[in-house]
């Protein structure tokens, strides 16, 4: 499940794409300001952001100039209402990735968003789905596979899986797990990630002595690439 941030001051239009991404299994928190959106993305990391081009206090641009000036690497759709060629090429040199012109289907939209997520690590684009090993996640379908047999998730289980198979090789500690793959607003905690994380390795028909997802010791966990020498798996009853 991907984290998307939607920077819209009009009250109404904000709810409408959030409820449009939410129905698409997607997790979304909002801003309505430019100093707003700032803000979040110091505390919290997206996969996506939805940008308006006019904000209060600070610019659509300036935001996206800003975010950029500080390294952020986050794909950027904006959202406006200007038509001409000109406005677009100044968010374009701003660092914004697409544009979508006001007013738009919204339809249109959760397609663009699925389009920009779809070009990430493990991906394919053709089918639209992340693989590792024998654990394949159907996007479009919201379904997961081992070895050709369905498993049952729930949804943050499948949103957490998601996670971890977008960024392979990659180690998290439970409190960027809650930053990535829960709302701004959840007061999940590293137990919770704990007791999601030995959930899913069962899941996965995973044991404790080769779990799919493993314990970096003092670190975090990460999808399994292989065990390396400054990893030591835990069994279940350490976590």
């Amino acid at each position: 499940m991907a984290k998307v941030l939607v920077v819209e001051d009009h009250a109404e239009l904000s709810d409408l794409i959030r409820d449009a991404l939410s129905a698409n299994e997607y997790l979304v928190d909002c801003a309505a300001t430019g100093p707003d959106a700032l803000n979040q993305l110091r505390l919290y990391q997206y996969d996506l952001i939805i940008l308006d081009l006019n904000l209060p206090g600070l610019s659509g641009i300036d935001v996206c100039r800003t975010f950029r000036q500080h390294n952020g690497d986050t794909p950027i759709l904006m959202l406006t209402g200007n038509r001409t060629i000109d406005d677009k090429e100044i968010g374009f040199e701003a660092g914004a990735d697409d544009y979508l012109t006001k007013p738009f289907h919204f339809r249109e939209l959760v397609l663009r968003v699925k389009a920009m997520l779809r070009r990430g690590p493990g991906q394919s684009s053709k089918n639209n789905v992340l693989s590792h090993g024998d654990i394949s996640l159907y996007l479009d379908e919201h379904r997961v596979t081992t070895d050709g047999v369905e498993v049952a998730l729930l949804p943050k289980e499948f949103a957490l899986l998601e996670f971890f198979l977008r960024h392979p090789g990659q180690v998290f500690s439970a409190e960027a797990l809650i930053q990535r793959v829960w709302s701004s607003t959840s007061d999940s905690s590293p137990e919770t990630i704990r007791s999601y994380i030995t959930r899913l390795r069962s899941k996965l028909g995973s044991s404790n002595e080769d779990p799919v997802i493993v314990t970096v010791h003092g670190v975090g966990y990460k999808l399994k690439s292989g065990i390396n020498a400054d990893e030591h798996v835990l069994d279940s009853r350490q976590l």
